[in-house]
């Protein structure tokens, strides 16, 4: 007795043990689990907020760029454009309450060598003349070159002619750029800051556009360079277009570092890969590039931005700390403790149910299997009565087309042939046989009627409009139902003509028919909306009217199958159908179903009922 006794007392106390190294093992689980859970949600806010400023930067980028392009079409557009009018057009947008970052527009003028002297003559009569300079000014970097892109209007005007008289084209780093934006006609960021304009941390950057002559054609490269005249640019303030982009985000202690990944070229012309830091909220004009945050104890996020061709790349980081509440530091260690109690708890409820939840256990397995056995069973019978209304559904609208086609190629032709010897009859007959004419003609008359009723046949087996695609089959059908019932329709389709499988485009169309048959049999509406839309590759078609509503319990109306139709033709497709109603109100029915070339048949019974229909 003994024995047993001590036996039982080390089987319980290594239950005991067991139990409690369970229990910790899942504490410290659920307290790993939720750690990082509460990290990673951390981590998906701040990344959400950093796109969030990295989309206010990319448009505050844009609204630059289409100043610079509007201004460009401006000038494009005058052809007597004068350093004045110029200056008036900036005056008048008000650019330091629209756009802060702004510096000043230049335009620059393409010159020949043969028009050189021609020009700077031009340039220092201009000049004089809107500055009051007397200095003498003449191209640089001096030298001869076969052609001179010179800077000729400045705005807001820097009044000092050191400024104008520049040759872009002279800069090695620049020129191939600017040939670029000549040929190709877009939009050119300045690879590096502006060197006269910016500081330590205060990057000043540039766009280009070129300019071409009023009127010219410039759809090819070499119509672009006949029609070159000049380019346009702009240049900005980095900092005062970055201020405020955190202000903006929920998170306080955000670093933004931003940096030009872009290629540029060497002296020697050849383009090389470089990191240039433009911008960093942490930076000074005494530390301008401070090292990046990093660290177990930092969230850390790089986007890029397109800066008109020119790649940029943001780093933003932030404390972890910044992040997280007393609650998120707590509520791990409170999980882990929650676990331990709750692991032990259900521990030994079930060392002490371990023989009943056996029996339990085996009793529920017989059940389980026989309750599959007849379910699998039930959704074999399902697929099977679906798939076979399905295959009648293809079967009779085979046939309807294969009869519409006989009767085309058949009767039609036939009658078409009757036609054409009637009025050669009639024709022949019309000066001297009136009689015979008269017959002649009512004869035509007649075939006439005969074609107009073997084309409503025709239509009525399987429309012709359908070969055209389901936008058109659509339009179609609510017209023909329009001027049969005088209802008001109206078509909504923003996206255009559907690609769709035949089967696919046929059910919509015939789900199109039955909801506008039950309009005009019980909604006594004097309006009908039918809307497709195309969305993440599944087609929807509502059909809503004005109407009286569906009463209640018709649905389950013996000998009523119209919605019944309706919903297994769209759960055939693997889709989904839905009926809104209010007595008074209308009725709105919406079908969606997947773009695909065959229907799902392994869709299974519960899941076209759980997903495939509702009626509200």
């Amino acid at each position: 007795m003994s024995t047993l006794l001590r036996d039982a007392f080390l089987i319980t106390r290594l239950s005991f043990w067991t139990g409690v190294l369970l229990s910790s093992v899942i504490g410290g689980l659920a307290y790993v689990v939720m750690d990082r859970s509460i990290e990673s949600d951390a981590r998906q806010r701040f990344v959400n907020d950093a796109a969030y400023a990295q989309n206010v930067i990319a448009l505050r980028v844009k609204s630059y760029t289409d100043l610079l392009r509007r201004t460009a079409s401006m000038i494009q557009s005058s052809h007597n454009f004068s350093h004045r009018q110029f200056h008036e057009y900036v005056c008048r947008l008000d650019l330091k309450k629209h756009y802060p970052a702004f510096d000043n527009f230049n335009v620059a003028v393409y010159v020949t060598d043969e028009e050189k002297q021609a020009f700077v003559t031009r340039l220092r009569q201009d000049m004089q003349a809107f500055t009051h300079s007397t200095e003498p000014l003449d191209i640089t970097p001096r030298g001869i070159r076969p052609a001179y892109l010179v800077v000729y209007y400045i705005e807001p005007d820097l009044f000092s002619p050191g400024h104008y008289g520049v040759d872009l084209m002279a800069n090695l780093s620049f020129g191939d750029q600017l040939r670029i934006e000549r040929d190709e006609g877009t939009v050119q960021a300045a690879g590096t800051p502006i060197p006269p304009l910016s500081r330590p941390n205060d990057a000043h950057l540039g766009m280009r556009i070129a300019v071409y002559r009023p009127g010219a054609a410039h759809d090819t490269v070499e119509q672009r360079r006949a029609a070159y005249i000049g380019s346009l640019g702009i240049a900005f303030s980095l900092p005062k277009l970055l201020h405020g982009v955190l202000d903006e985000m929920p998170i306080s202690g955000v670093r933004m570092t931003l940096f030009n990944v872009g290629p540029r070229l060497d002296y020697d012309g050849h383009p090389i890969k470089y990191v240039q830091t433009l911008f960093d909220s942490r930076g000074s004009a005494a530390n301008p590039k401070p090292a990046l945050d990093s660290g177990d104890d930092t969230f850390s996020v790089t986007l890029p931005i397109n800066f008109n061709g020119r790649l940029w790349k943001t780093v933003y980081s932030v404390p972890k700390s910044a992040l997280y509440t007393e609650f998120d530091i707590y509520y791990p260690k409170l999980i882990m403790v929650f676990g331990f109690i709750g692991t032990m708890l259900l521990y030994a409820l079930l060392h002490t149910l371990t023989s009943s939840r056996r029996a339990a256990l085996q009793l529920a397995q017989e059940m389980t299997s026989e309750l599959r056995a007849s379910q699998n069973k039930l959704q074999l019978s399902h697929q099977k009565l679906r798939r076979l209304a399905d295959h009648a559904y293809q079967i009779k609208e085979l046939e309807r087309k294969r009869i519409a086609r006989e009767i085309h190629d058949d009767l039609g032709q036939n009658l078409l042939a009757l036609r054409i010897e009637a009025e050669i009859l009639a024709s022949r007959t019309g000066p001297t046989h009136r009689i015979l004419h008269a017959r002649a003609r009512a004869t035509l008359q007649q075939i006439d009627t005969i074609i107009k009723s073997v084309r409503q046949i025709i239509n009525d087996l399987r429309p012709t409009v359908l070969d055209l695609g389901l936008s058109a089959a659509v339009e179609w059908q609510v017209d023909q139902f329009q001027r049969r019932t005088g209802i008001q329709c109206e078509v909504r389709d923003d996206h255009g003509e559907i690609e769709l499988p035949d089967h696919c485009a046929t059910a919509f169309f015939r789900i199109l028919q039955e909801s506008l048959t039950n309009v005009v049999r019980h909604a006594h509406a004097t309006k009908v909306v039918v809307e497709l839309r195309l969305s993440a590759g599944w087609l929807s078609m509502s059909v809503k009217d004005n109407g009286c509503g569906l009463p209640p319990g018709v649905r389950n109306k013996f000998g009523s199958f119209g919605l019944v139709g309706i919903e297994e033709r769209i759960v055939i497709l693997g889709g989904t159908c839905a009926v809104f109603s209010e007595p008074g109100a209308g009725t709105t029915v919406i079908v969606s179903a997947p773009v695909v070339d065959s229907p799902p048949y392994s869709l299974s019974l519960q899941q076209a009922h759980s997903a495939g229909s509702a009626v509200i």
